[in-house]
């Protein structure tokens, strides 16, 4: 069963360039570990603030084994509000038809 983890969160507008370059790390080692279909984390084009995660891993196994080795930002920017979720899928097929 793959996961995903998808949501946004909310950090001060002035910061928010910051805060995604110094998840960049992240997002390569995610990129390049066993399991990993889809990692970003990414600006919001529409609310100054908002950063955008989504992951796509092939399952709950996958995800736990990069959580254990996953480097850790610099991070100095405060995140003001979170609303991400783990979603458990069952299955998948095309969006359309």
């Amino acid at each position: 069963m793959s996961v995903i983890v998808a949501g946004k969160l909310y950090v001060d507008p002035e910061g928010r360039g910051r805060f995604v370059e110094e998840h960049r790390v992240i997002v390569e080692a995610a990129r390049s570990h066993p399991g990993c279909l889809d990692l970003s984390i990414s600006p919001g084009p529409v609310e100054p603030g908002r950063v955008k995660n989504f992951e796509h891993w092939e399952s709950q196994e996958a995800l736990g084994a990069f959580r254990t080795v996953a480097p850790r930002p610099s991070v100095s920017v405060d995140i003001n509000d979170d609303q991400v979720l783990k979603h458990e899928i069952s299955h998948t097929g095309p969006p359309f038809g």
